[in-house]
């Protein structure tokens, strides 16, 4: 019996003797080391029995499981890898395939430890550059078992661990194996991303599980090693980092989708996590099409809660500051579009109380603090962004919020919503609050550039309204954009301080650029200021606001000019408040003494002019003994000191424009301008005045005169003023704006309503007209030159040049070239 079997032995091929010989009798031995030597070298000789060799070991294998022999298991194994690390032929494909069969094998098994000898494994094979490409391997079954690995819930922690922890690695091993690879299969796709993705995630999502079964300080290392969320983190990072530009959408979308089914866009905490990892793993040239994705997913979320939106947009702001120190590209005003967009929305959503805009059986209801909350999320995110973009994108970002402010409209009513607030109103709240956000901090040297006309005039026309609110934020708007050497906490508090230097202020000499933009805009912003001083409803906050802006254009913008028209402008307030031709209340016109006084006394500290300084310390003085009612500490407290009676204020309470026009004209000021009172350039825009009064018109008619006319022109007799004149002028201007007005109504009257026939008719006579002018034109200017040959008589013996198109002339030779 053994001879025979000995005799059949020998008769074996070489390649199964030398793979029987590397097993020994105890599989407590480990591997035959030199036998193992010997396989090794058959193999590098003769490549083509690598094959024969893999397939034997894999059959042998299979056999020991089966027989659950796996001390032989784990030699057979621990050969491959061997035959793995030595062997690079062209031959080694069809080896790889049996080795994968077999690590298939030990996966497929319901032992820990035979599932962690695989992992280790293919780990291992992982690592292996191949010299020959493979065109026919397939990583499905390994992607899926890994992944599954990675959710094992067994009873025992440690196995628990040690599992998860081996399907992580395997899933990084199939990633390095194949990203690399465009023969390989694409790991990029949906169907393996979506499960890749997942897994590693839910390892990150259990990290404070597994610390809140915190080890013994003994322990703490070795645990630190188990732990299967920093590997996972290691791994994700890893795969995002090999992402090319156009798998970054395939490997986003399966972590919004995790977060989105385990609801984890409320605590929001992980989510920002996992996007931080995200964002600081992937290139940063790749960073928009991130928040693209984001925008996006918010957009199909517009009618989830409002916590969930709060939470996408929570994430969006994190991970749109980190992608803004790398490259945003196209990206910015799709983003400010989409979050207006979503507080457009949630106004909306809060009005009227549900998503659909009618309430119903199955309809939802909405929180409307919720919303506020979202709302409020929104808003920050804008600004965070907005303050990492460079001026130049940040402007258009301003001008792009700017231009959804709504306003108000004569042909457009506005609308109300459930609760009787107006969803307009609201609108322009929210849209001033993010263009407060995204305008602080802005520091931009040429105010051209940073308040642009169009700009301005929309934001000065959001002043004029009735809402108090919207016109702080317009005010504290264009604080943020005048102050630009962060002087404006400074002037928080209106104080008449006797020296002016314990503030500190950072005070520059006005550019040329500061000097065109105050030339062209400062009327402007006078009356608004002036506009808005008559306000009844304002409160402590807008006269605050008040003295900070004029305090900061008299530091940032002022020149000899600015500072001239800036006094005249405080001195028409404080007549504003003494003759109290709007009927404001009593606090209203201390606030508007108070406000003079303090910003009078600062302006003749920065003037230097000691003429100045003493007659407004004089009238401080005075005030404080008699008339304290007059001066900002007693007016601007929680509890505000006023005086019942303010119609008989004496006239040394009060600035005097003649004194002051005195004192400063000795010091090279313009002392004319001083003596003109200053009278704002009323216009359509104005809902606030209700009429104009007499003196408005005058003044107004005088200064436009004297703007216009140069000095060295002759004057023209000035017509004689009476009061019939007056009431004329009065009557005549009036009748002229109802005329305009009618006309302006008929006109778009006519092109709402007409016949498109009549429209274009109409336009088309227009059009024909206009070119019969400009034809008639052309004939007078425009006219060939002579004929060579002379002129020729006309019928009453005048010459007449006769024309000869230029075309029909004759040269001489001389001039042909």
């Amino acid at each position: 019996m053994y001879g025979v079997c000995g005799c059949c032995g020998a008769l074996r091929p070489r390649y199964k003797r030398l793979v029987d010989n590397i097993f020994p009798e105890d599989p407590e031995d480990g591997l035959v080391k030199t036998n193992m030597e010997k396989l090794t070298f058959y193999a590098l000789s003769a490549p083509e029995k690598l094959d024969r060799i893999g397939a034997y070991l894999s059959e042998r294998l299979i056999r020991d499981v089966g027989r659950h022999r796996y001390g032989y298991v784990c030699i057979a194994m621990e050969a491959l890898d061997q035959l793995l690390m030595a062997c690079h032929c062209q031959s080694i494909n069809l080896f790889v395939e049996s080795f994968l069969k077999m690590v298939a094998k030990l996966l497929e098994s319901e032992k820990p430890n035979l599932q962690i000898l695989g992992t280790n494994s293919f780990v291992k094979f992982a690592n292996i550059e191949e010299d020959t490409p493979s065109y026919h391997r397939s990583y499905d079954f390994f992607v899926s078992r890994f992944s599954e690995m990675c959710h094992c819930s067994h009873d025992d922690l440690e196995i628990k661990t040690k599992i998860r922890m081996s399907g992580i690695k395997g899933l990084q091993g199939v990633v390095r194996k194949t990203v690399n690879d465009e023969l390989q299969a694409n790991i990029w796709d949906p169907q393996h991303m979506d499960k890749i993705v997942p897994s590693l995630l839910f390892n990150l999502q259990h990290v404070e599980e597994a610390e809140s079964r915190s080890p013994s300080p003994l322990q703490a290392p070795e645990k630190e090693k188990e732990n299967p969320a920093e590997l996972a983190e290691r791994c994700l990072r890893e795969l995002l980092g090999r992402a090319a530009f156009g798998n970054i959408k395939n490997a986003i979308k399966p972590v919004l989708i995790h977060l989105d089914n385990h609801s984890l866009w409320e605590p929001k905490v992980f989510a920002i996590r996992c996007f931080k990892i995200i964002m600081y793993s992937i290139q940063p040239q790749h960073s928009h099409l991130v928040i693209q994705q984001l925008l996006s997913h918010l957009d199909a979320n517009s009618r989830s809660a409002a916590t969930v939106r709060a939470g996408i947009v929570e994430v969006l702001s994190e991970a749109a500051v980190i992608a803004a120190t790398g490259s945003v590209g196209p990206t910015v005003l799709e983003m400010f579009n989409t979050l207006l967009r979503q507080l457009r929305l949630s106004i909306d959503y809060a009005l009227t109380g549900s998503y659909d805009g009618a309430i119903s059986l199955g309809t939802k209801i909405i929180k409307e603090h919720e919303e506020r909350m979202f709302q409020e999320a929104v808003i920050k995110t804008i600004g965070s962004f907005a303050s990492t973009l460079p001026t130049y994108q940040r402007s258009e970002v301003i001008l792009f919020i700017m231009s959804k402010v709504p306003l108000p409209s004569l042909h457009h009513p506005m609308e109300t919503g459930r609760t009787g607030e107006n969803r307009n109103r609201l609108t322009q709240i929210m849209l001033l609050k993010s263009l407060l956000q995204v305008s602080t901090g802005f520091q931009c040297n040429n105010m051209m550039s940073a308040l642009p006309s169009n700009f301005l005039d929309r934001l000065l026309s959001t002043a004029l309204m009735e809402d108090a609110e919207i016109r702080l934020f317009v005010l504290e708007i264009l604080i943020s954009f005048i102050d630009r050497h962060g002087n404006r906490h400074k002037f928080s508090t209106i104080s008449t301080l006797s020296d002016i230097s314990v503030l500190k202020l950072k005070v520059d000499k006005c550019s040329r650029q500061d000097t065109v933009f105050m030339k062209k805009h400062s009327q402007q912003l006078y009356r608004h200021i002036y506009l808005t001083c008559k306000e009844e409803t304002n409160i402590q906050k807008h006269y605050e606001a008040l003295y900070g802006l004029l305090a900061l254009i008299s530091i940032e913008l002022a020149n000899e000019e600015v500072v001239v028209d800036l006094i005249r402008l405080v001195l028409a307030v404080q007549d504003v408040a003494q003759v109290n031709e709007e009927n404001l209340p009593v606090y209203n016109r201390c606030a508007l003494y108070a406000l003079g006084a303090a910003y009078l006394n600062l302006i003749s500290q920065l003037t230097t002019v000691p003429a100045f300084c003493q007659h407004i310390h004089e009238v401080i003085e005075t005030r404080k003994k008699e008339a304290p009612y007059m001066l900002p500490e007693d007016v601007f407290v929680e509890r505000p000191r006023l005086s019942q009676n303010l119609d008989g204020v004496v006239i040394e309470f009060l600035f005097r424009q003649s004194k002051i026009s005195e004192v400063l004209g000795g010091s090279g000021y313009n002392s004319d301008r001083l003596c003109l009172p200053y009278i704002p350039q009323l216009t359509d825009e104005d809902r606030l005045s209700k009429r104009k009064s007499i003196g408005e018109t005058i003044s107004l008619q005088v200064e436009v005169e004297s703007r216009n006319s140069p000095e060295k022109e002759e004057r023209v007799p000035a017509e004689e003023i009476t009061y019939e004149t007056l009431k004329k002028a009065i009557v005549d201007s009036v009748a002229v704006e109802e005329q305009e007005r009618e006309r302006r109504r008929q006109v778009v009257e006519k092109f709402q309503k007409a016949p498109f026939e009549e429209i274009a008719a109409h336009c088309g006579a227009r059009a024909s007209l206009l070119q019969s002018k400009l034809n008639q034109i052309f004939e007078i200017t425009i006219r060939p030159p002579p004929s060579p040959s002379g002129t020729i008589t006309a019928a009453y013996g005048q010459p007449q040049n006769h024309s000869i198109p230029v075309y029909e002339m004759k040269f001489p030779d001389l001039c042909v070239y």
